[in-house]
């Protein structure tokens, strides 16, 4: 086996960007070369915090033989010389203040060193590229690129009965940089005309989440996403920082109007098919939400927009940059 894939991610039973990201990758890169990849995954109570001594220490041993060993979920093993390792944003290094103080002590830590010592930095946008060599010191030619994408299940016709009530939906982590504090008066604005502002999405003990925004609903499980972006009148996402966003791209692949920030990777992501506001606007956010609702131009760019993002794409130019490694060392 030439390739042992980090599988620790896609085990955990709540999805992020990250941890989808981690799946799909598990799941897609060994049919493109069969025989070159090997999924290493660890017993589920290592899929959290738990597992960064599995990380460690038992991985680099799981992964003998393996002439690379690519992490998709931003760490790898410390003492590793053999990493390609895929990091999303270096958001703990920006602004430490989003999140827990044992966590962002271990991020600032591990990161820099990790990605100065590894055979291949892959990161999922230009932005992070530019974050990953200003922040991190890598050099950008050591640094390949390969955006997220968006599978067939989010689609118009994912869409279940009407709602009894229209709603605006948000999907997004419990933590400060989503900024959905921001969202206040876009509720109030909604509120009068009968429309509800929703957030999908649960919190972790490592980040610093905020009060105020959208009605919470949670954790929304896998299966049931596709019917909530196809079902709602818009989706708005006023995050403060963004390696990718990919949740903008899943909306705007259900058939909804996207509004996002004007910060990060999300005008690189949303190209022109979003409109694009100051998150630190509250008001040109509620304007703006109020604006995309029914638009129809927004609706088919958005849709056209997604349809360049698959994750067949992401494997191939991930399977395409780890052979330019191996091929570079041989």
């Amino acid at each position: 086996m030439t390739i042992a894939i980090n599988a620790r991610a896609a085990q955990r039973d709540e999805i992020g960007g990250v941890e989808r990201y981690a799946r799909e990758m598990a799941a897609r890169l060994p049919p493109l070369t069969p025989g070159r990849y090997r999924v290493i995954r660890p017993p589920a109570r290592f899929a959290h915090r738990a597992g960064h001594a599995w990380e460690q220490a038992w991985l680099p041993a799981a992964a003998r033989g393996a002439e690379l060993l690519y992490s998709p979920a931003n760490l790898a093993p410390l003492a590793g010389r053999r990493n390609a390792v895929v990091i999303h944003d270096v958001a703990p290094i920006r602004n430490p203040d989003w999140y827990g103080r044992a966590y962002g002590t271990w991020q600032r830590a591990l990161l820099p060193r990790l990605a100065r010592r590894a055979r291949l930095v892959l990161t999922v946008s230009e932005f992070s590229k530019g974050e990953i060599a200003d922040v991190l010191g890598v050099a950008p030619d050591r640094i390949a690129v390969a955006p997220g994408g968006v599978d067939d299940r989010f689609a118009p016709s994912a869409a279940g009965p009407a709602p009894e009530r229209p709603y605006v939906l948000t999907v997004a982590t419990r933590i400060a940089r989503k900024n959905l504090a921001a969202l206040g008066r876009t509720r109030a604005a909604l509120a009068e005309r009968g429309i509800d502002l929703v957030a999908a999405g649960s919190g972790r003990a490592y980040m610093r989440a905020e009060d105020g925004g959208p009605r919470p609903l949670g954790y929304v499980p896998e299966a049931d996403l596709p019917a909530l972006y196809a079902g709602a009148s818009a989706f708005v996402l006023p995050s403060l920082y963004e390696g990718f966003g990919l949740t903008c791209l899943e909306a705007m692949a259900s058939g909804t109007p996207v509004v996002a920030a004007d910060r990060g990777a999300l005008p690189e992501t949303c190209g022109g098919a979003a409109l694009l506001v100051d998150p630190r606007d509250e008001d040109a956010i509620a304007e703006a939400v109020l604006a995309a609702i029914g638009d129809q131009r927004l609706i088919r760019a958005g849709r056209e927009r997604a349809a360049g993002f698959t994750w067949e794409r992401t494997a191939r130019a991930t399977d395409d940059a780890l052979s330019d490694t191996l091929r570079a060392s041989s």
